[in-house]
């Protein structure tokens, strides 16, 4: 999944013979998952029509204050667009808008919408090659750089005219990759790594049995995708579930049982920054392994069962530079217990949320924590959604790393 999936991104055309490759342009964002709105110079439609557009954005296409073909006016208001978008995208931008832009000039609609537009905003300029190279130009460049705007450079190859140099409008897959690169440049967990585990384990009986708990990995993945989508690279080690996650930050590593979980996480343990223990591991497995289905032959059926490897123990006792979260499900003594196992296994952060909480623990899309430190600084919430709860808990995190 990129990192454009679900932004609202505002595209501006403006009139020149480029144009024609927005097409392709709205294409890309929409196969990323972005929601894509089209604003169009009055010229720019003598190069692309907007039902084209609009048919591939799904939207409609706005290059007037008013829908003029309409008897009943209606307003296209320049403030809501601008609002609405997440990223302003100009594309192609000619000599003529970036001038215009440069020096607030506000004469259509993409330009009222511009300099309403609270987000950031690209532009790709797009003219023939001395065009670009006039010195009103590059002062256009610089006031508009200055101002926050950010510059997809142009390219070097043959131009309308037949000159050859630089000037070319960036090709619609380099500008989708220029502003995947920026926004994941500026997140707050790019060059991070973290491990995360979720899930539960099954521990085999026989053939067919296993012990296993009612986890089902909600809490872990919304953690990795909190994690992804501010630019962190998230190893998931989840036990089995349904839970799906498609995203190319995120490194699924599937496994069944507590020694499967161990195994993995101390594999990827030494190169992470951050390790979010989430998973409901079994605390203890069946001491033999029937080879057969056992069958049913008496009125009860007696299993001698071990302890699994503590995970999370493991972890704290090898901690070096890891920055090492556990969870606590608890049901009696919540607080006590959390902060026992905070301590015990040498963790940075613990996450208790109990079971007497309506809306907490297994299965469910809402949970109920509270935040307890190594500092004993103790932040409890509301019930929130788990997507929530994943949000506070990475900007929990990042505090305590940035602090």
């Amino acid at each position: 999944m990129s990192i454009l999936s679900g932004k609202n991104i505002l595209l501006g055309i403006s009139g020149g013979i480029a144009a024609y490759k927005t097409a392709s342009l709205v294409r890309l964002f929409i196969k990323s998952g972005a929601h894509v709105k089209v604003v169009m110079t009055p010229s720019a439609k003598d190069f692309i029509t907007p039902l084209t557009l609009s048919t591939l954005s799904k939207h409609p296409v706005y290059s007037s204050f008013t829908n003029e073909e309409d008897d009943n006016a209606v307003w296209n208001n320049h403030v809501d667009l601008g609002l609405w978008a997440d990223l302003f995208v100009i594309a192609p931008a000619t000599a003529n808008t970036l001038s215009k832009m440069a020096n607030g000039v506000c004469d259509n609609l993409l330009l009222a919408t511009y300099l309403s537009a609270k987000c950031t905003v690209y532009f790709a300029p797009a003219m023939d090659l001395d065009m670009y190279k006039h010195k009103s130009t590059l002062n256009s460049f610089k006031s508009l750089e200055a101002y926050g705007n950010i510059m997809i450079p142009a390219g070097t190859g043959e131009l309308a005219s037949g000159l050859v140099g630089e000037g070319r409008m960036a090709e619609p897959e380099d500008i989708v990759t220029f502003i995947e690169q920026d926004i994941l440049d500026k997140l707050p967990l790019r060059g991070k790594k973290v491990l995360i585990t979720a899930g539960p384990t099954y521990e085999v009986i026989d053939p067919v049995r296993f012990i296993g708990n009612h986890s089902s990995g909600k809490m872990g993945f919304e953690i990795a995708k909190a994690v992804a989508n501010l630019g962190g690279e998230v190893i998931l080690v989840s036990g089995p579930t349904n839970q799906k996650v498609n995203h190319s930050l995120i490194q699924v590593v599937s496994v069944t049982s507590a020694q499967d979980m161990y195994e993995a996480v101390h594999e990827y343990y030494a190169s992470v920054d951050v390790a979010i223990c989430s998973a409901a591991v079994a605390d203890y497995k069946p001491k033999q392994v029937a080879s057969q289905k056992i069958k049913k032959k008496e009125a009860a059926l007696t299993l001698e069962l071990e302890k699994t490897q503590d995970i999370l123990a493991s972890l704290g006792k090898s901690k070096k530079h890891q920055f090492l979260v556990g969870f606590a499900l608890e049901t009696n003594n919540e607080l006590e217990n959390a902060k026992d196992k905070l301590k015990r296994k040498n963790l940075n952060l613990i996450v208790l949320n109990s079971l007497n909480d309506k809306g907490a623990g297994f299965k469910g899309d809402t949970n109920k924590v509270t935040f307890i430190d190594n500092k004993n600084n103790i932040d409890e919430f509301q019930l929130k959604s788990k997507a929530e709860v994943a949000k506070d808990l990475i900007n929990k995190i990042l505090k305590q790393i940035n602090a």
